[in-house]
């Protein structure tokens, strides 16, 4: 352990953390646009830059270790002006079209420029005008918005182990041609200013954004922890919701998938809002399928059940189960079958 003074508090933090790990630890979150912890510390955007006593420069909080004894500062009128610095340059160099952007209620770096209070320019620095990337699928490059931070680059090599992604000559990311992009979303999740963004969230929430204005969908944007369905791992996210509906889907930094999708789980979730899908049990009567119950649903199960099992046998009967279901649900499942059908005759979908 080491004992360190924050903005005149001691502390006792763990030895060999960054500065910015050791204030996160004491409940002081700086500010990082360029910044992962799961990712080892670069000094890039020099957004986090703090005070510490001895050194006449400002030092990079994501990258110097922290030491016995060190007094650090975090909040003094020169780290705000650096501060302030960093986010006038990188706006300068971004579009401006903050107000109309679809995406800004998720950008850090509009965030930022609202707490630091850095007045937009009326034009900016660099002229570009590069063509959206829109050959994935699932997502679109805006390169006209990359900070060139590599964040998504290296989630994709050092977290994803596909290596996808690449800066080019230009300044900004593109897709490599030589490798096989597997569409996990994980780039888009990790960029801070979100110069990448799934399809399906660019259109609706251009949708929204029409009916309801940015700033009353900003406010009714709910974001709701839950489990993928998927299979069976277990993986944490978080649905974006609007309006009742689902319009994003954000990987939560926890076990077991520490902040990382698959295909399935970031961009799986059309079939929530799909108008046909089922909300009902359907029963047939009189040729055609018609809504009931629960109950209803349940009687007729348990009658035919039981006039099959009689006719024909435990062994007419077969039970499929889904991969998208729990541990304990599958278990429930084959029991049903073993024990109230009274056939071994189960399977599961995950094999095929």
């Amino acid at each position: 352990m080491a004992k360190i003074i924050i903005d005149e508090q001691s502390y006792e933090v763990k030895d060999n953390l960054t500065i910015y790990e050791a204030c996160r630890q004491a409940g002081i979150i700086l500010p990082a646009l360029m910044y992962d912890d799961r990712l080892e510390p670069v000094a890039s955007c020099d957004l986090s830059v703090v005070e510490v006593e001895g050194e006449k420069k400002l030092v990079n909080a994501c990258t110097q270790r922290i030491s016995d004894g060190m007094k650090i500062q975090t909040q003094t009128a020169r780290v705000r002006e650096a501060r302030k610095k960093v986010l006038t340059d990188l706006l300068a160099k971004h579009p401006l079209d903050c107000e109309q952007c679809s995406t800004a209620v998720q950008c850090k770096l509009q965030a930022y420029v609202q707490e630091y209070e850095i007045p937009h320019p009326t034009q900016k620095s660099s002229n570009k005008n590069y063509e959206l990337d829109e050959s994935n699928p699932f997502y679109i490059i805006n390169p006209n918005k990359c900070l060139a931070c590599e964040l998504c680059v290296r989630v994709c090599s050092e977290l994803q182990g596909v290596g996808a992604l690449e800066i080019n000559d230009k300044g900004y990311v593109q897709r490599k041609l030589t490798v096989e992009c597997e569409s996990c979303g994980n780039c888009i999740d990790i960029c801070p200013v979100r110069a990448i963004i799934p399809k399906r969230f660019a259109e609706e929430y251009a949708q929204e954004l029409a009916v309801m204005g940015k700033e009353q969908a900003s406010e009714q944007t709910r974001h709701v922890k839950t489990t993928c369905s998927y299979c069976g791992v277990g993986c944490q996210l978080e649905l974006v919701v609007l309006n009742e509906k689902v319009i994003d889907v954000k990987p939560v930094k926890v076990p077991p998938n520490n902040g990382l999708l698959c295909v399935k789980g970031k961009f799986g979730h059309k079939f929530i809002n799909h108008p046909t899908r089922l909300k009902t049990p359907l029963i047939r009567k009189n040729g055609k399928l018609v809504e009931a119950d629960w109950d209803e649903a349940y009687d007729l199960i348990t009658k035919k059940v039981k006039e099959i099992k009689s006719k024909y046998g435990s062994d007419a009967f077969a039970g499929l189960s889904s991969a998208r279901y729990t541990n304990e649900e599958n278990y429930l499942f084959q029991k049903l079958v073993r024990t109230v059908f009274g056939t071994n005759n189960v399977d599961h979908c995950a094999r095929l």
